[in-house]
């Protein structure tokens, strides 16, 4: 019989502490064996306020009843406080999936409830960690998500850009292919400067578009008002903002990536070294863009999104299964199909493919793709 790698070992603590988190205030519930009768627990729960001189002196407290492990739920960015103070303290931190750890349907529920019935599940051995990343990922992270939503606001305002023109009767957009091209941008500016000869704004035309005069022409006439000109302002000036932001954020990006390298290692037991082991940040970025699909943004995402340390993830299936890019095997007597993949990591999942994501784990080596699911839990 095959013994599993939960059957080796169950992960039993004998000190935990769990804390049900909330905006203000988590509820701790700590769990002690009894110092006179064998086999009984000793339980303490109380309520810690969030602010960091509480949640140091927690920490204190839980090292001087020597407590091995602290779990607690990955309740929106509440948790980021307690974790990293109690962990900076010291202190083994488990952040768990709230799915992973659900009440049993019925039981009343309170943050006290819930904050005895996860310390009974960790010290039993019945949550699994989800992956936290050390800091300098955590930082990458913070700036590829910041400059996603920047990129998303701006295109959003480019639409609002060529939504307010269609209002003006400018059909600009189907005889330019890019509104802020070149061209298209410096009509755009005329326009807010008060030109409205359709003629003389066909004259700023460039490259290609020179010998479109006519169709420019016929297009740039409509009844642009000067309602339709202050707004047009406020919105390019707004798309320009964002590329400045974003300019600074992949100068920031960039800098930091630098400073990055792979962790320290060797053999991963199959006789192959991982591709970031001892590799700086710079060079496994281009190793990145080698693959198909992922280009240099992609690829800093990529990083900042699973981190560094590929033996987190055992096999390139695992990395694919974290990032719900396969479907979910359900098997029921000799019948087997494939359910939805699931969610996912919603900022990994728009940068790649199945068989992109198995080339990250391989370093780009080999193409397989492995089973469907392998129900692997990490953070998000």
């Amino acid at each position: 019989m095959e013994e599993t790698r939960e059957d080796q070992a169950d992960g039993a603590v004998a000190r935990v502490a769990a804390i049900d988190i909330a905006k203000a205030s988590g509820v701790v519930c700590m769990r002690l064996p009894h110092e006179e009768r064998e086999g009984r627990r000793v339980q303490q729960v109380w309520t810690v306020a969030s602010t960091t001189n509480a949640v140091l002196e927690l920490g204190d407290r839980l090292l001087c009843q020597g407590v091995q492990r602290v779990v607690m739920e990955a309740t929106g960015s509440y948790w980021k406080p307690f974790f990293y103070l109690l962990e900076a303290r010291g202190l083994e931190c488990w952040l768990v999936n709230a799915r992973e750890v659900k009440n049993v349907p019925g039981r009343p529920k309170t943050d006290r409830l819930d904050s005895v019935w996860l310390a009974k599940l960790a010290e039993r051995g019945m949550v699994r960690a989800s992956f936290v990343p050390p800091k300098p990922v955590r930082q990458l992270r913070d700036l590829t998500r910041t400059r996603t939503a920047f990129t998303q606001d701006r295109t959003r305002h480019k639409h609002r850009v060529e939504k307010l023109l269609e209002d003006a009767q400018i059909k600009l957009s189907t005889v330019v292919s890019d509104l802020f091209g070149v061209s298209g941008r410096a009509m755009l500016d005329a326009l807010v400067a008060g030109e409205r000869r359709p003629r003389a704004l066909a004259d700023l035309a460039r490259g290609s578009l020179v010998k479109k005069r006519e169709a420019l022409i016929e297009a740039l006439t409509g009844q642009f008002e000067e309602h339709h000109g202050h707004l047009l302002r406020i919105l390019l000036n707004t798309v320009d903002h964002f590329t400045e932001q974003i300019t600074e954020l992949d100068r920031r990006i960039t800098a930091l990536v630098d400073e990055m390298t792979g962790p320290p290692g060797g053999d991963e037991g199959d006789g192959r070294t991982p591709a970031a082991v001892g590799r700086a940040g710079r060079e496994l970025i281009k190793c990145l863009d080698a693959i198909p699909g992922v280009g240099p943004a992609t690829a800093q995402i990529i990083l900042a999104e699973i981190g560094l340390d590929m033996s987190r993830f055992p096999s390139p299936e695992h990395l694919v299964s974290w990032a719900k890019l396969c479907p979910r095997t359900i098997q029921s007597g000799t019948k087997n199909t494939a359910g939805p993949a699931g969610r996912g990591n919603p900022w990994l999942r728009p940068t790649g493919n199945r068989q992109s994501l198995s080339h990250v784990r391989r370093g780009g080596c080999s193409t397989g793709t492995g089973p469907r699911d392998h129900g692997v839990l990490y953070a998000q």
